[in-house]
């Protein structure tokens, strides 16, 4: 199963191909048994339970439904540490899958292959476990709730990194863009920070056969919507990468047809990788709903949320995950500058408090439609053993035995 990397596989990689087969079958078992945000009970048992098998100090209820794994290495004496982080969660959506482990659960699957972030972690946990041949302590992170919750921040506001003090951390996605056997990662931005906007728009409701004697927030968000689309193209400079997309319009009741309600809302969202750029677009965004509300006669009101900051990678770690990569992989399979996305991830919070990388593992499967959040996704477990040798390297690496350690 692994002939598709084309490399000579080092010791990591060829320890958790050993468990290949193993580690594939808890990674099923997983999509099988796909929970939410904060509701992980049964996936962090399996860890915590899989972590102690192993001979891994466990502490468990991090952030809620979090689980932390602690290896000290044969020596401790560099006195450094190198967290780890795998996400847990699934998503709410009807698996259309006919495979034999298919989510068991009615509207819930694992769309996005956090199954197999976790189950990459845990192969990594027991190689890491085994050899110890690392001088500090490796931190295994199983996050809760990052589809949406900010699992990372409550992990962070429970005492994460007070009672596990990482120097560095290092996250891994999938990404089916990619073929399998490559890693790809950016010197600087790899995911857009993601703020949700809700325009509320009053007016005044009555008869549809007499609209002059209503101020119609149908009317109104129509305009709102038109304009909000300048913001981006004549208010941002081309240079800098922004989003905004107005996703749901709520107004009236379908059933009545002749009547113009008295309110409409508007949600959406705004993706930017730069601060600045975030409040430059709430600003204009404001002016514009409440100008053109007030020229129709109408008022409106912008809650405007920062929900998740931009994913920004650390250069000294991102030189370190390249090095490890290439010394995996072959430069050849390492996509050293990859394209940004305007998707969003809370490993950035995580990134706010401690210097890190975060990559992108591939693969493959977009060409046919197998695409992130899509009701016929699966995690492609023969990159389990690619994955979890990565983790490993980048910790073992990170911190190494020397003559004098």
């Amino acid at each position: 199963m692994n002939a598709y990397l084309g490399l000579a596989l080092k010791s990591p990689v060829s320890f958790v191909l050993a468990e290949h087969e193993k580690l594939a079958a808890i990674r099923r078992d997983l999509h099988a048994h796909p929970e939410i945000g904060f509701e992980e009970h049964r996936t962090a048992a399996l860890v915590a339970e899989r972590l102690h098998q192993w001979g891994v100090e466990v502490h468990a209820g991090i952030g809620r439904t979090g689980v932390v794994g602690v290896i000290h290495g044969r020596r401790t004496t560099s006195g450094k540490a190198v967290g780890l982080r795998a996400d847990m969660d699934a998503l709410p959506i009807q698996e259309e899958d006919a495979f034999a482990h298919r989510s068991t659960r009615p509207g819930l699957m694992h769309g996005c292959g956090h199954d197999g972030h976790t189950t990459m972690l845990l192969g990594a946990a027991q190689y890491l476990a085994a050899t110890r041949n690392f001088d500090g302590i490796a931190y295994l992170i199983f996050q809760p709730a990052e589809e949406g919750f900010g699992g990372a921040k409550v992990m962070i506001d429970d005492g994460l990194f007070v009672r596990f003090p990482c120097d560095e951390v290092y996250a891994l996605h999938n990404w089916p863009g990619l073929p399998a056997g490559h890693i790809g990662l950016n010197r600087g931005p790899m995911m857009a920070a993601a703020d949700r906007i809700e325009i509320t728009i009053s007016g005044r409701g009555g008869h549809a056969a007499h609209p002059h004697l209503t101020v119609d927030p149908v009317l109104i968000a129509g305009h709102i919507i038109t304009a909000a689309q300048s913001i981006v193209s004549r208010n941002t400079a081309p240079i800098d990468a922004a989003v905004v997309s107005l996703c749901s319009l709520a107004a009236g009741n379908p059933g009545a047809f002749s009547v113009i309600p008295r309110e409409a809302k508007l949600v959406g969202t705004v993706r930017a990788f730069q601060h600045s750029i975030q409040e430059a677009i709430e600003r204009r965004l404001t002016e514009l709903a409440q100008s053109v509300a007030r020229a129709f006669g109408g008022e409106a009101t912008v809650n405007y949320q920062r929900i998740y900051p931009a994913t920004i990678n650390h250069a000294p770690q991102y030189e370190h995950a390249l090095q490890v990569a290439e010394e995996l992989v072959g430069r050849d399979r390492v996509v050293r500058s990859m394209q940004p996305s305007m998707g969003a991830e809370d490993f950035a919070f995580m990134l706010q408090e401690k210097p890190g990388c975060y990559m992108r593992l591939g693969q493959g499967g977009a060409d046919g439609g197998c695409w992130l959040h899509n009701s016929r996704y699966d995690f492609n477990d023969a990159v389990i053993p690619l994955g979890a040798g990565y983790l490993a390297a980048l910790a073992e690496r990170r911190l190494p035995m020397t003559a004098n350690s």
